[in-house]
């Protein structure tokens, strides 16, 4: 079986942050902890002019959180920590200075939106549907919302929050502001984000950089905000609810 990874190829100041896990890309705390650190230390790269943020593999983007540490948390500190992985992701990547552009090549769920979502220009393939699937099992998705309320809207976002058991085609995510653009298969994804990524390393560092901080601006408190989400995300999948759904996934 494949190892998890976070790898980071800088080439022609494009990188590419790729993440893996063998569990259709879920993510579990130490994987997510090594992204956030990826894209903070790639931001801070003079060499870098444009970030790529890709998942290995052909079929699912990201599962979202990793359901074997969802089962074992046991205290409301454990949780907040766990929560607060995603957290930081979506931070890491609002802070970042430099533009990061999502590869989204098939279905991304709960988390993974967010992280598709926190994206400053995100394409996709026909096949990236998403779905918000966290109330499914109790709890919400109160740590991704503001990125991907940020994104679609409000309507669209707990639209999406609330019939959680429903995909939600790649083609409705661009038609709400999610993927910019849509291709019919993974080779013409590829060749489409590498030409975007090439032209952007074109135009000045400290322009893009100046108006990622206008793309951003009002989410100044998002430290707190997400830490506060964590909290009750943390709680919630204590609840006897949650913890008889996911006996469900052991």
């Amino acid at each position: 079986m494949e190892q998890p990874y976070v790898n980071n190829k800088i080439e022609n100041g494009i990188a590419t942050i790729e993440f893996f896990h063998p569990a259709h890309n879920s993510l579990p705390g130490d994987l997510l902890a090594k992204l956030a650190n990826t894209i903070t230390d790639t931001g801070k790269n003079s060499e870098v002019k444009v970030i790529i943020l890709k998942s290995g593999g052909d079929r699912t983007f990201c599962a979202g959180a990793s359901f074997n540490e969802l089962i074992n948390i046991n205290d409301p500190e454990t949780g907040k920590v766990f929560f607060s992985g995603f957290a930081n992701v979506i931070n890491a990547m609002r802070k970042c200075p430099k533009f990061i552009i999502g590869r989204i090549q098939g279905k991304t769920v709960g988390g993974g939106v967010g992280v598709a979502s926190a994206t400053d220009y995100c394409m996709a393939t026909k096949f990236a549907a998403i779905k918000l699937s966290e109330l499914n099992v109790g709890i919400g998705p109160f740590v991704v919302g503001p990125a991907v309320e940020r994104k679609l809207g409000l309507s669209a976002m707990s639209q999406i929050a609330i019939d959680a058991n429903t995909f939600y085609e790649a083609e409705w995510a661009r038609q709400k502001g999610l993927y910019n653009q849509v291709y019919d298969s993974v080779e013409e994804l590829d060749e489409a984000v590498q030409k975007f990524a090439e032209n952007l390393c074109n135009y000045n560092p400290e322009a893009m950089k100046e108006m990622k901080k206008v793309f951003w601006s009002g989410t100044e408190d998002w430290d707190e905000l997400l830490a506060e989400r964590a909290v009750i995300s943390g709680r919630l999948v204590l609840s006897d609810f949650t913890k008889e759904t996911l006996k469900r996934f052991e």
